[in-house]
């Protein structure tokens, strides 16, 4: 096998393609011969020593990718070699080949491609989990999506209009406003060009979003937050932007409204049941065609290094999907 190894974490020009053993797989694991990965902003930070889990060196980055099982370790009884799977598991989609542990795997029905499988899971299960669990989202709200034109904001402008909400979109420049009406939005705004609390003020009759889906963190967390609705939920998702805003907590007084967590991963691992339902919902949802990730770029796994520059670039739009020819 062949993967991009991070020996030393300081960006991604450290990262080597090198020749690597094919491991076999342990008990309760798998191991998949990686047909897509896609690039997300943690595969930027965890090669950076900047994200808040850090591996064992070396390791492979790559947290999401889809494949087909080539050998079943001890115990695995619920998938079978031959089978296509998706799987979050945080490091190891950047290669030929990995090693996952079987409870992470989500097998994949017929008819759903590696590429978008690969682009599936973090943020379609972020933003459901985001907007109808922590958010408790009606139909008839307003929903603020910060940083629309990205990978989550893609996925929560879909889930947002599935639920009935009325979707205003933020982004950086002209194009990705466009792109997120394409995805659904009702509105957006560009907060290069345009002051976000005047313009959420015209769209929302001065009422503001009820709920803010916040994955940009820096210096729009406070205006949006300022600009909610009574009673509004905003949803803490990430921090895109770099910087970990400091939010005046009388704000959350005189508004009446909540600044809510949202930790996928966690929610996973500590209510797997609930986070088993809303996968398949999900699926169902695929299934259907309600919900689609939207490809910004197909690279050869070879050109991950450009992938990564396009990405810091804040160019992409959807999801950067890595793949092996």
């Amino acid at each position: 096998m062949h993967a991009w190894l991070c020996e030393n974490p300081v960006g991604v020009d450290a990262l080597t393609w090198k020749e690597l053993p094919t491991p076999q797989p342990a008990k309760g694991q798998v191991l998949i011969r990686i047909q897509a990965a896609s690039l997300n902003f943690p595969d930027l930070l965890i090669v950076q020593n900047k994200y808040q889990m850090k591996p064992e060196l070396p390791f492979v980055p790559g947290s999401e990718y889809a494949g087909v099982i080539e050998a079943v370790g001890e115990g695995v009884t619920d998938l079978t070699v031959g089978q296509a799977v998706a799987c979050l598991s945080g490091t190891g989609g950047f290669g030929t080949h990995t090693l996952a542990p079987a409870k992470l795997c989500m097998p994949l029905p017929p008819g759903f491609p590696p590429v978008d499988a690969a682009a599936f899971i973090m943020i379609y299960a972020t933003s459901h989990h985001a907007l109808m669990d922590r958010g408790e989202l009606k139909a008839g709200e307003t929903v603020l999506v910060l940083g629309g034109a990205g990978g989550v904001g893609m996925s929560a402008i879909q889930i947002a209009k599935l639920a009935g909400a009325r979707v205003i979109a933020a982004a950086s420049t002209d194009e990705k406003c466009a792109f997120c009406k394409q995805l659904g939005a009702d509105d957006t705004i560009n907060y290069s060009t345009e002051d976000l609390r005047e313009r959420l003020k015209e769209l929302t009759g001065g009422k503001g979003p009820d709920v803010i889906y916040d994955p940009v963190g820096g210096p729009f967390t406070e205006p949006a937050f300022r600009s909610i609705a009574w009673r509004g939920r905003h949803l803490v998702v990430g921090f895109a932007a770099g910087d970990i805003p400091a939010i005046k907590i009388n704000l959350a007084l005189v508004k009446g409204a909540s600044l809510v967590g949202v930790f996928w991963g966690d929610f996973a691992r500590r209510e797997p049941a609930a986070n088993a339902a809303m996968m398949q919902e999900l699926a169902t949802w695929y299934a259907q065609g309600k919900i689609k990730p939207m490809i910004d770029r197909q690279m050869p796994m070879s050109e991950l290094k450009a992938a990564y520059a396009r990405m810091d670039s804040r160019e992409v739009k959807g999801k950067l999907v890595l793949v092996n020819e």
